[in-house]
């Protein structure tokens, strides 16, 4: 059929209960792209949430870009979650959403479970499948004596793109990282090492912290199998890797989370708790449980896949108080008529129970520069 993916059930009813109570942890398994077999045809699976969509159709180079070709189907249970199944696309296929809503928005976006973006300054998703094999058992089995309370622990924090640059002034891949970095930290005396942000991010200058694919490391040096190389290599020579995480903000660029579906689904609709005026960016609306869902997912996504053994967990001041940088009557007080935000902090809540839940043997750090207990 033209014009339509064929219709699949990716989510089941137990997945939208747990989506829409913000205690779906693991979203990533279903929503975005997945390769899969249907009635023998190999293809792949799409899943995006975009609840007030009139329209959401798969663009890519494998149809011309065109709104219109490959349509999702809305589920019958009023979710906002679209699904359907593209057969022949293979893994290197660029793709986003053409979202339409009544309201007469029309919006190119790129997958937020997206696994691998193209090289900024490009935008689309890249159709991806995982192939490395990790070696190393021996870390993950004893890792919670290097990241348990009392070990001592010296952390080396890094930006990717700095770190011993080539002749030519570009930075190492993943793989030639994966060579150096390990036998120096080592050297240095370095028990663990912190990457600043390497979710994949449109502008190099913010050094990471305003992320537009939040599943996704950087393309900039190289896929997520090399990432997953350097990590293994670092585990190997006995360096635990704790990842920036930013659940704090996220940028207003066209094709990222911002305005999603022509309506507020991930950032708040009141500027005075949905909009940063230091960063100029957009902050999550932590009472929505969807929000909170996919925010914990991609907590558990980097521990889960990547193996990473800690989170430090970016401008948490900035998310526990309403009045953070602002001046009277830019905010609001909480139902007590203090100045904690007290979604955010019930999110932090949860997504530490839930971390340390499935992997109690990793670590998370808050940066929060106030004495907040």
């Amino acid at each position: 059929v033209m014009n339509k993916a064929q219709p699949i059930t990716i989510l089941t009813e137990y997945d939208i209960t747990l989506f829409q109570g913000g205690n779906h942890c693991r979203l990533y398994e279903k929503l975005g792209s997945h390769l899969a077999e249907v009635d023998g045809v190999k293809g792949v699976t799409f899943a995006v949430y975009a609840p007030a969509a009139s329209k959401v159709s798969v663009i890519g180079n494998f149809n011309q870009w065109r709104a219109g070709s490959h349509d999702l189907y809305p589920r019958w249970d009023n979710s906002g979650v679209w699904e359907g199944f593209i057969p022949d696309l293979t893994p290197g296929t660029l793709y986003k959403y053409a979202i339409e809503s009544h309201t007469g928005f029309k919006g190119i976006k790129a997958d937020p479970y997206g696994r691998l973006h193209e090289h900024p300054p490009m935008t689309a998703s890249v159709i991806w499948e995982d192939h490395h094999q990790w070696n190393d058992e021996e870390w993950m089995t004893n890792r919670h004596h290097r990241n348990k309370l009392g070990a001592p622990i010296s952390t080396y924090e890094m930006h990717l793109a700095s770190w011993r640059k080539k002749e030519d002034g570009t930075p190492l891949t993943y793989r030639e990282m994966a060579a150096e970095l390990p036998e120096y930290l080592n050297e240095m005396g370095f028990t663990h090492v912190e990457f600043m942000p390497v979710m994949e991010h449109p502008y190099d200058p913010s050094w990471g912290y305003q992320i537009t694919g939040f599943f996704a490391p950087t393309s900039r040096f190289g896929t997520p199998d090399d990432f997953k190389y350097l990590i293994d290599r670092l585990h190997h020579h006995n360096i635990g890797v704790i990842l920036d995480w930013v659940p704090s903000h996220f940028p207003t660029d066209g094709h990222g989370l911002g305005f999603f579906d022509g309506s507020h689904v991930y950032e708040h609709p009141d500027p005075r708790k949905g909009f940063h005026q230091d960063w100029q960016s957009l902050i999550f609306n932590y009472g929505r449980n969807e929000v909170k869902a996919f925010l914990i997912s991609n907590a558990l996504f980097w521990i889960d896949e990547f193996h990473a053994d800690g989170l430090r967990v970016d401008a948490v001041a900035s998310m526990v108080y309403l009045d953070y940088s602002r001046k009277e009557g830019e905010w609001e007080p909480n139902k007590f008529g203090g100045r904690e935000y007290l979604e955010a902090i019930d999110f932090v809540k949860s997504m530490n129970e839930t971390v340390y839940r499935y992997h109690p043997d990793i670590i998370t750090i808050a940066e929060e520069s106030t004495d907040f207990p």
